[in-house]
């Protein structure tokens, strides 16, 4: 088998083994209803041969025959609708299914990496589409079983009247058949090129329609730039996806004209030999039917044939992502992780981001003492947040090791170290939840805790203003939705300031309480001098006594941790107290006596 053939299998598998489990019963009934669906046609077809040859003059039982005529119509008009019912059923079990796998499978993506490879976001997007469509692949791959059952009825009907027309009319499929293959395989390579259109396409579209970007947007502008940037995509996936609208139906169209005069070469036969006495009329009836059954189903095959071919290619995708395994290497045997004691060693560190990218750190070598607070400062781009990632375990270090208590940190499990880390980033998020959810997300297993999360809020100095907002914690901290008991009031909602939110962050780093270690990434950026003050001197309270990382660029807030590195390029160039580095008069120094003279009243 080619590697092509080898996916698209490994597609089927996966579609067959989710609607297994998780539409097992549906699927059944489904295969019960096809079965019906497939014999009622052909019914039709020669009860009513036989209906009209009674009719003409031959001897049977007419009322026998009219009657099973009627019921073949009714199960004809009933059974698509019952089908229709049980494949939605299908269709939303398998779809849930396969969504759930992807997004736990995305979950699991232990690491950063992937998300940071437009390749893969773009695989992660036509997996999505796969996921969602899975549930129609399958229904869809019964429906090709039910073609091919109608297709041998009548194809068996047709042999009986005439086996040359019937090799004639079938022959006329295999070019459909190809051609219908190329064009799937075609779109599928034609949706991968026009993946990261559609995907900045999907991105500016978000700016234009989201808060985040609105106020810059009209200060600035620069919507009809978004906007003829968001147009100048779709205009590229269109004109892509309109030359393959043109292959297909240049394709289509001639195939639909050769199985067009097949049926006219057959229908002519067939009148002359009725007239010469061969074929009487119910045969006339019965091969007209037969002619019409045969193409119908041998399109409808075929079209579903390159749909599922589509579909498993799609769906290869999914496949791609679920089957991805972890993206940082875990031990066979992973080691569990001490709690922490005497403190974390940085040994000889390197990292970069690929091969391509320059050095990030180079060579960093640092030990976090338990217990005692360290501040890593430095200008941008020294590699601080950068080593704040590799000590959670986002990523590998190039070279070097990070040890926790001596153990490597490779050789423990991600989801363990993490659960004794809390911290606040940078880039905090604001999630569009009700407040309880943004401070309880920050341990999950608690969300439901109000007592906890209103005493990491007051600790955060964020608990009066959350509990005076219209619905307390439980009101919506965003525009973007409404609550189920605000849907009458659009107006439901609080939108926080940059400085609350930054509270609420650091309540939900306080809300993971009891954690080995805290790590803060600039936690005061974006407050007022006071708020600042007040903020650090609450994080000086929770940090006491417990081992922390705190990074910033406002040296004034550092000045009574117990280390403070200086980190250069990616090198550490400093270490050592607030006097001792003041004293030695080098890079610290320069900047804190720089921020200082900021702070100076300016002579007139």
């Amino acid at each position: 088998m080619t590697g092509d053939e080898i996916r698209l299998t490994a597609s089927a598998r996966e579609a067959a083994r989710i609607a297994w489990s998780r539409a097992r019963r549906p699927a059944a009934a489904y295969v019960l209803v096809m079965l019906a669906e497939a014999a009622t046609p052909v019914a039709v077809a020669w009860l009513t041969k036989l209906v009209i040859d009674i009719l003409t003059g031959a001897s049977g039982p007419l009322t026998a025959a009219l009657a099973g005529l009627a019921a073949a119509g009714t199960a004809l008009a009933v059974l698509p609708h019952l089908s229709r019912y049980l494949g939605n059923q299908i269709g939303r079990e398998v779809a849930a299914g396969t969504t759930e796998r992807l997004f736990t499978a995305t979950a699991g993506f232990a690491g950063l990496r992937r998300f940071e490879d437009p390749r893969v976001l773009d695989g992660l997007r036509l997996a999505q589409d796969g996921a969602s469509q899975a549930g129609g692949l399958v229904t869809g791959a019964f429906g090709l079983v039910r073609s091919a059952l109608v297709l041998a009825g009548f194809v068996g009907s047709l042999l009986v009247i005439s086996p040359a027309m019937t090799a004639i009319v079938t022959a006329v499929a295999v070019p459909a058949l190809v051609a219908q293959l190329r064009l799937s395989r075609r779109r599928a390579a034609m949706l991968w090129e026009i993946g990261p259109a559609e995907r900045r396409q999907f991105f500016y579209g978000s700016l234009l329609s989201t808060i985040e970007a609105a106020k810059e947007i009209r200060l600035f502008g620069s919507g009809p730039l978004l906007r003829d940037r968001m147009m100048a995509e779709l205009r590229a996936s269109d004109t892509a996806k309109r030359r393959m609208d043109r292959r297909e139906l240049s394709a289509e169209g001639a195939l639909a004209l050769l199985s067009a005069l097949a049926a006219g070469g057959g229908l002519l036969w067939a009148g002359h030999a009725a007239l010469a006495g061969r074929l009487s009329a119910g045969d006339v009836t019965m091969f007209v039917a037969a002619v019409a059954g045969v193409q119908n189903a041998l399109g409808t095959l075929v079209s579903g044939i390159a749909g599922t071919h589509h579909g498993l290619r799609l769906l290869g995708h999914y496949v791609s992502v679920v089957h991805a395994g972890p993206d940082l290497a875990v031990p066979a045997a992973p080691l569990p992780l001490p709690p922490l004691r005497r403190g974390i060693e940085l040994r000889d560190v390197w990292f970069r981001y690929s091969d391509e990218h320059p050095w990030i750190l180079r060579g960093v070598s640092l030990f976090i003492p338990y217990g005692a607070s360290v501040a890593l400062v430095g200008r941008n781009g020294a590699g601080k947040s950068t080593l704040v990632k590799l000590l959670c375990r986002f990523y590998d270090p190039s070279r070097g090791a990070i040890l926790w208590d001596g153990a490597d940190l490779r050789d423990v499990r991600p989801e363990e170290l993490r659960q004794r880390i809390s911290g606040v980033f940078q880039d905090h998020m604001a999630y569009d939840f009700s407040a309880r959810d943004n401070i309880g997300i920050g341990d999950p297993a608690a969300l439901g805790d109000l007592d906890r999360v209103r005493a990491a809020a007051r600790r955060a100095g964020v608990d009066e203003l959350l509990s005076g907002l219209p619905r307390g914690y439980d009101t919506l901290l965003t525009r973007m939705f409404l609550s189920e008991e605000d849907r009458e009031d659009s107006a439901t909602g609080v939108v926080l300031s940059g400085g609350q939110w930054q509270r609420t962050a650091l309540a939900r780093a306080f809300f993971r309480d009891g954690r080995d270690l805290m790590i803060l990434d600039e936690p005061s950026s974006g407050l007022d001098p006071e708020a600042e003050a007040d903020v650090h001197a609450r994080m000086r309270l929770h940090r006491e006594g417990r081992t922390s990382l705190l990074i910033s660029h406002r040296l004034n807030t550092v000045r009574d941790a117990d280390l403070i590195v200086v980190l250069e390029d990616g090198v550490v160039t400093e270490r050592g107290g607030h006097d001792a580095l003041m004293a030695a008069d080098g890079a610290y120094a320069c900047l804190f006596r720089l921020q200082a003279e900021g702070y100076q009243a300016v002579p007139r």
